[in-house]
């Protein structure tokens, strides 16, 4: 264990005399405002790929290579890392309300200046409205640990924040689907109509999302709802050092390698997708979309069953290496089996994305139990730094590959990945400190 992490059982000795420690409850509006972040999270990363899956038909009407729509993608992943420090600090001043209140006015913004983008001669104006929302994302992804453990129960805290990374996966898979639906391509003028529709109906969208932030979303309940939740509250954390003792924690590095790698390889084999499809199904363009929609929604049933398996058993570590495992197995499947025909390209990409996206849920909560009593989002963050890292890594080997080699090796280098991942994974600590921190008052 690190030596600068006070005992939880220690630090607790002197909680279990406070006199309102009877206060501790849990409020029913925490269900609204986890359901307003769901939709924030979605307006989000709905425009993650939706200039890359409909590549063919935007390379065409803006005149831009293959290289320009993946960088529409991967400018989510390029503006996380260095603004998740400042992003992380801002989540502990500032607290959830005033973070989410900035993340959904730039996105709201950059949807709105993509509305401005359509014509064939603004494809600046676009990328710059994608960057703006792509740099919102740091008030997304490092919320939803903060916010289950602000407002829900230490029953309910695992299961809360796979919902709230649900939110983002929704988002993915609309993200996938909508846009073949709309911009099915064709003469510049029909293109120009589906692209305003497109955009100016995501637009709406996270208007109304502003609107309800603005009115519904609170920072915090009157009081804390676990003991863990109390504690973090009365015990303030410097940022620069917190981060320090993160990056000393052995078990946590282990698990940031790992689970950057995993989700880095889901971001490759998103960003290329529709150029995956199209490899072996020329026309289907639609499907990469669909196949994109089945990756994420089993993914979010594998980030609900992975939440209530940690809330009912609480075996962190072992959860999330059999997940892990799976991942590895779904992708090597996949490698082999994209040329079966399309149905067998939707099974076993369901079965990849119920494993490698249900992973996210569990690799934020084991994250949070390895590196208890420190703040949520700072860990957080630094999980998805890692997984932007990657995602930039493993995306451009991929697209390498899949390019100047084949597809089967660019497939077989994020497995060699998935595997290296599997083995960091295996080597993290098992001791869960915050799960000893929520039992400490009743101890005795």
């Amino acid at each position: 264990m690190n030596s600068s992490i006070q005992d939880p059982e220690s630090k607790f000795s002197s909680i279990r005399t406070l006199p309102d420690i009877q206060k501790l409850t849990v409020y029913k509006i925490r269900w609204l405002i986890l359901a307003i972040f769901v939709l924030f999270s979605a307006s989000n990363a709905m425009q993650w790929t939706q200039y890359t899956i409909i590549s063919n038909v935007i390379e065409k009407y803006y005149d831009v290579s293959t290289e320009w729509v993946n960088w529409t993608s991967m400018i989510y992943m390029v503006l996380y890392i260095p603004f998740i420090f400042p992003g992380s600090f801002l989540l502990k001043k500032l607290g959830l309300r005033v973070a989410i209140i900035i993340g959904i006015l730039g996105t709201c913004l950059g949807t709105w200046i993509k509305v401005a983008s359509v014509s064939p001669d603004r494809w600046l104006v676009g990328f710059l409205g994608q960057s703006l929302v792509a740099l919102s994302q740091v008030f997304v992804l490092s919320v939803p640990a903060r916010l289950a453990a602000v407002w829900f129960g230490p029953d309910q805290v695992s299961s809360a924040c796979s919902i709230g990374v649900f939110g983002n996966q929704i988002g993915i898979a609309l993200g996938f689907v909508i846009p073949p639906m709309i911009v099915v391509g064709g003469e510049t003028a029909e293109v120009t109509k589906q692209l305003y529709i497109l955009f100016i109906g995501v637009a709406i969208f996270t208007s109304i999302i502003l609107v309800l932030v603005v009115i519904f979303f609170k920072n915090g309940p009157p009081t804390p709802p676990s003991y863990s939740a109390q504690q973090q509250e009365e015990d303030e954390v410097n940022f620069m050092e917190s981060l320090k003792r993160l990056i000393k924690n052995r078990s946590f590095m282990l698990l940031l390698n790992a689970y950057g790698i995993n989700v880095g390889v889901f971001y490759a084999i998103s960003t290329l997708l529709s150029e995956i499809i199209l490899k072996y199904y020329e026309g289907h363009d639609q499907d990469a979309g669909r196949i994109g929609l089945v990756i994420t929604i089993a993914g979010l049933v594998g980030s609900v069953c992975c939440g209530y398996v940690l809330d009912r058993f609480r075996k962190f570590k072992q959860t999330t290496i059999v997940v892990y495992a799976f991942s590895l197995v779904g992708m090597l499947v996949f490698t082999f089996t994209l040329d079966k025909g399309l149905y067998v390209v939707y099974v076993i990409s369901g079965l990849l994305g119920f494993f490698m996206t249900g992973l996210l849920a569990v690799g934020f909560e084991l994250g949070a139990e390895l590196t208890y009593p420190e703040p949520e989002g700072t860990q957080a963050g630094l999980l998805n730094a890692a997984s932007q890292l990657f995602g930039i890594g493993l995306t451009n080997i991929y697209f390498q590959l899949f390019h100047k080699v084949n597809i089967t090796w660019a497939n077989l280098s994020m497995c060699i990945a998935l595997g290296l991942g599997l083995f960091m994974l295996i080597f993290t600590n098992s001791h869960l400190k915050r799960q000893a921190a929520t039992s400490a008052p009743n101890s005795k």
